[in-house]
């Protein structure tokens, strides 16, 4: 008798960790039902019982993410009384979490829906604010600041992608030509300040540097504020 091979059961955390680990291979384009499905060796349909579509998909994409942010919080090691340094170095661990999926800060700005665990994320941020005897309005008033920063990345405003070109660079050196005479300060400000892309970047200008001066100006802020 031929004995038979065992399949490891299909579940959602195994697509969703097939699909994070593709679009970390290949981009986000590369993530398709049909795609998953080849990877894991079974029909695109049967995917849809663990995630019904591709917003279902992107979704379960986010949350992923969000699970590595809250478990990389939860693993640092600094004082609880040092509110500054323990935020200083949680924003810092999420900026690890993203440069391995650099993805994942454009999927984050298309969702819809707001996965608990971010709301749990955020709670601890407040809690760590609250804890160092800041106000719930000034705590308040702190996450608006942040932005996105505690997520681990900066929002690119004045980018030749989100105008919608290309980071490409002879793609993006065109676009820059093509901003110059309308926008000359703000061209030029790109132009000096675009990095060469040394594996550490999430977009033109998000390096270590001017992630870490951000969140150090913020904090210092609100520490004066507190005082």
């Amino acid at each position: 008798m031929v004995a038979k091979t065992s399949r490891k059961p299909l579940s959602r955390e195994r697509v969703l960790a097939t699909a994070v680990s593709l679009a970390d291979r290949e981009g986000i384009q590369a993530v398709t039902m049909r795609r998953l499905g080849a990877d894991l060796h079974v029909e695109a349909m049967s995917l849809y019982y663990h995630l019904p579509g591709k917003d279902a998909l992107l979704d379960g994409l986010v949350e992923s993410v969000v699970a590595e942010l809250t478990t990389a919080a939860g693993h640092l090691d600094s004082d609880d009384r040092d509110w500054r340094g323990r935020l200083r170095q949680q924003f810092l661990s999420a900026r690890d979490v993203m440069l391995r999926h650099p993805w994942a800060p454009g999927v984050f700005g298309t969702r819809r829906t707001i996965p608990a665990g971010l709301f749990a994320y955020y709670d601890g941020i407040v809690g760590t604010l609250v804890g160092a005897g800041f106000s719930y309005h000034l705590a308040h008033r702190a996450l608006h600041a942040f932005g996105s920063l505690p997520l681990g990345f900066a929002q690119e405003t004045f980018s030749p992608a989100s105008a919608g070109g290309s980071m490409e660079d002879g793609a993006a050196e065109a676009d820059l030509a093509a901003m110059a005479e309308a926008m000359p300060h703000l061209t030029a400000m790109v132009a000096a300040e675009m990095h060469d892309s040394a594996g550490d970047m999430l977009g033109w200008c998000d390096s270590q540097a001017e992630f870490e001066f951000t969140v150090d100006l913020l904090l210092d802020g609100l520490a004066r504020l507190r005082g």
